[in-house]
Parts: C-alpha cells; sequence; structure tokens
C-alpha cells in the first residue's frame, strides 16, 4: 500500500503535477517561496526528513525559448543543475526519484526509441534534459521517464487546436513530426504502476500506446472529435513551417518510444486515441 503523505511533489501546479496532487491528494508539495529548486541553498536547508520520494514534474520546456542567451541560462539551470541538487538530496535521505524527461533526449531518427539509446540532443532544451538524464541515472533508487507530447490540463497542443476550431480557422500543420500523445492520466497511471508494484528501478519510455501519427494527423483527428470536419488541416513539413523564423530549436522528427520494457512490468497501456476522444468531450466548449 503506497503511502502518499510521504510523497512530495516538485512542479505541483503543472499539467502532471495536478493530475499527481489528484491521484495523490496526501502528498506534499511546495510554493517556490517555500522551495526553490533552482537556489541549492533553499534546496539543501528545506526539511526533507519524512520523504519517501520525491516526484519532480518540474521542468523548463519553452524548446525555442531554450534557445535565447537568457532561455539556456534558464533552461539549464531548471533541466541540470536544479537535478544535481535534488540527486544529492535523495542519495543523503534515501529518497527515491521519480523524474520526467523527453523524447528530446534523441534526434528522432531511431524507430523505435529503447531506453539503452546513446543520447543525441539536437537543441538546448534537449541537451539540458539529456544532463539531468544522466545525473538522475547516478542514482540507486530512480524511476527516470521519458515521454511524449503531453496532455493534460492547461495549456496544450489539443486545447490550441480546440481554440482554432472555435474561431473557424483551418490551419497549416507539419506532417513530419511523427509519434503518440501522452495523456498525464497515463503518466500517472505508469508512476502509480512502479511504485506500487515496487518495478525494478531504472530508465523506462513512458507514453500511451497507439497508432504513430504526426501533429497533422492528431489535429484532423481533434477536428473530427469537436464536430468541425468542415476545417481543412494543410500538411507542411517542419522546415519550410519554420522557414525564415529566427530562434527556433530543431526537433526530432520520430519520437516513437519502445514501450517493451514498460509492459515487461505488466503494466497495460491505453490507446491514445480513446483517451483523446474522452479528452474532448470533457471539455466545456465541446460537451
Amino acid at each position: 500500500m503506497i503511502d502518499d503523505s510521504r510523497f512530495f511533489i516538485i512542479g505541483a501546479n503543472g499539467q502532471l503535477g495536478i493530475a499527481l496532487r489528484k491521484k495523490y491528494p496526501k502528498a506534499q508539495f511546495a510554493d517556490k517561496t517555500e522551495l526553490d529548486i533552482t537556489d541549492r541553498q533553499s534546496v539543501e536547508s528545506f526539511d526533507w526528513s519524512g520523504i519517501s520520494t520525491i516526484l519532480n514534474t518540474a521542468a523548463f520546456t519553452n524548446v525555442d525559448g531554450a534557445e535565447t542567451p537568457e532561455g539556456r541560462v534558464a533552461a539549464w539551470k531548471v533541466n541540470a543543475s536544479a537535478v544535481a541538487d535534488l540527486t544529492r538530496i535523495c542519495r543523503a535521505h534515501d529518497i527515491t526519484l521519480v523524474h520526467i524527461s523527453s523524447d528530446y533526449v534523441f534526434d528522432g531518427t531511431r524507430e523505435p526509441h529503447f531506453e539503452s539509446e546513446d543520447l543525441s540532443p539536437l537543441s538546448v532544451y534537449g541537451a539540458s534534459k539529456a544532463a539531468g538524464d544522466l545525473l538522475v541515472e547516478q542514482l540507486d533508487k530512480f524511476y527516470l521517464l521519458r515521454t511524449t507530447w503531453v496532455i493534460g490540463e492547461g495549456k496544450n497542443f489539443v486545447r490550441t487546436m480546440l481554440g482554432l476550431a472555435e474561431k473557424n480557422i483551418s490551419p497549416t500543420v507539419v506532417n513530419d513530426q511523427v509519434g503518440r500523445l501522452t495523456f498525464t492520466s497515463e503518466l500517472v497511471r505508469i508512476i502509480d504502476h512502479l511504485l506500487s508494484t515496487e518495478a525494478p528501478f531504472g530508465t523506462y519510455n513512458a507514453t500511451n500506446d497507439g497508432p504513430l501519427e504526426s501533429w497533422a494527423d492528431i489535429t484532423r483527428r481533434i477536428f473530427q472529435l469537436a464536430r468541425r470536419d468542415d476545417l481543412i488541416v494543410t500538411n507542411t513539413t517542419t522546415a519550410k513551417y519554420f522557414a525564415g523564423k529566427d530562434g527556433i530549436a530543431p526537433r526530432p522528427l520520430g519520437s516513437n518510444m519502445s514501450l517493451n520494457k514498460l509492459h515487461s512490468t505488466e503494466f497495460s497501456s491505453h490507446d491514445w486515441t480513446h483517451e483523446l476522444k474522452d479528452y474532448i468531450l470533457n471539455q466545456k466548449e465541446f460537451s
């Protein structure tokens, strides 16, 4: 039986943090005035007594923003330096670390990506996340979860496309980036499964299952489910979409993450297309 009163959620107000707080209502969390993970003194002086598991969902995720001088510093501070401090805390206090990572640690050329693949980030964001991964993997007690295309409460791709539908906009969307949506509900299920079954520590790809589709194909699904088949989605390539724009981070085109290792723990994945249908039905605009 999991004692969630000994859990500590970092990034508690983000998409995944909100979902974890619903799953683990007794879990502890703190705002930035109480704990600033980018401030080593704040991390080291915080009272970690009684904490068994840290769920670190915090990250600098502005992929293009990380390409700016200020963003580069911020990305490395949150995604790498803060992780180094958290790993020291976990080692000193015998705390298990659950850490969320990204498909951006890979260049997107392998099909599929396995957990053992050599790191090959294309962007500043990807490099900072890869550095965090290497730090986490030095621990004895950790679950490092690499996920893709996260959808939950708050701003995300699905809600952006629903907003376009509300404005009767037919968008142009890239069709050469291919992967799966991952809903925060699925990430919570994965985390809870690994912790409750005491699955072997290590790195796991953690996404929904289901068909591999491009962002353009996913947009068409969204419009169909929102009963806006009248809107036309025009395909384009990533290169053409960002042509002439400055400060754009390179993106991996292939985000197919193998789920074999996760399934070896007897976890049964949910199909993202089914979750997308439920997600859209639950949006007020289309309920």
